[in-house]
């Protein structure tokens, strides 16, 4: 497998910031452990894919590595020392003087001392770990309210996962020193887990407020009343108007998410929709006969026919 990251994520080297991200969520929802245990070509691509991306994502690291800085691991690249460079070099002591044949071994023995120094500080070298990419779905409440759920990493380990009250899909949650292990005293990088909310069968979001569809018969709809309604916190019981149609809305106001940096609410909004029976029997038609002769009206007045 390649090690360059562009080739790892399939995109070109003039590959947009949002290019890329969508490339490495491809390969992530294609290849990562949890969908593919035991799939050891896919687990390879879905690491090799976090590591590119992990590289590619910041526009200053990119640019390193475009310039030749770092390497596709991210570490900096041993430059070349000349012996031009050296002998150029303030408080060179040769520098300027015409090369006497006698002073060439000082010259080569005073480089290589340069070249040894060199080795020992790279030696020294310390960093943070790489950081690694996660794709965990959560439940459509577990966003609202926030939870705590386990990961199971790559190798078998599990961490705890906090999740905030109100994220939305596709929020990154950073757990900071879950990542690989740094370079000599450097700290471990971290886990950056991508959140992934699984849809409701009633609840749509939408920014801070819940929406849902409720439906009503025939007479709540023309003779009003209560009727219960499902919210995030539990059933209740709200008023319908006599005389609704479908496509009303009600509003119950701090019924839907916590704001983020705030205790206050957003709201549900219940749309109301007029649903028939199932059959309609003789005397609902008879009577809707009847009223009809003397009550007819026209909904549709002043539409293009």
């Amino acid at each position: 497998m390649s090690d360059d990251p562009y080739t790892v994520l399939g995109v070109a080297k003039d590959a947009s910031a949002a290019e890329i991200k969508k490339a490495y969520r491809r390969i992530a929802k294609e290849c990562h452990p949890d969908l593919k245990p035991g799939d050891d070509e896919a687990e390879a691509k879905f690491k090799a894919a976090a590591s590119a991306y992990d590289l590619l994502k910041d526009a200053d690291t990119r640019a390193r590595y475009d310039s030749g800085e770092i390497d596709a691991s991210g570490q900096e690249r041993p430059q070349q020392q000349y012996y031009r460079e050296y002998a150029e070099a303030a408080g060179n002591p040769y520098r300027g003087r015409a090369a006497d044949p006698d002073d060439m071994s000082d010259i080569f023995a005073e480089f290589m001392r340069g070249r040894g120094g060199y080795q020992q500080r790279t030696h020294e070298f310390h960093a943070p770990g790489h950081n690694r990419a996660y794709n965990l779905q959560i439940s459509f409440l577990d966003a609202v309210f926030g939870a705590s759920q386990k990961l199971t990493l790559p190798d078998g380990d599990r961490i705890e996962v906090k999740i905030p009250a109100g994220i939305t899909d596709g929020q990154t949650i950073r757990l900071r020193g879950k990542g690989d292990p740094g370079f000599g005293e450097g700290p471990p990088g971290d886990a950056l887990v991508t959140v992934s909310v699984a849809k409701h069968p009633v609840f749509d979001r939408q920014g801070d407020d819940i929406h849902i569809t409720l439906p009503i018969t025939i007479d709540e709809a023309i003779l009003g009343g209560k009727v219960p309604a499902p919210t995030i916190d539990g059933g209740v019981n709200v008023s319908v108007p006599a005389g609704t149609s479908s496509g009303k809305t009600l509003r119950l106001r701090g019924k839907g998410v916590r704001k983020r940096g705030s205790s206050d609410r957003g709201d549900q909004l219940i749309e109301l929709t007029v649903s028939m029976p199932d059959q309609i029997d003789d005397d609902l038609k008879q009577f809707m006969e009847t009223w009809r002769e003397t009550h007819s009206y026209d909904p549709r007045k002043g539409m293009p026919s």
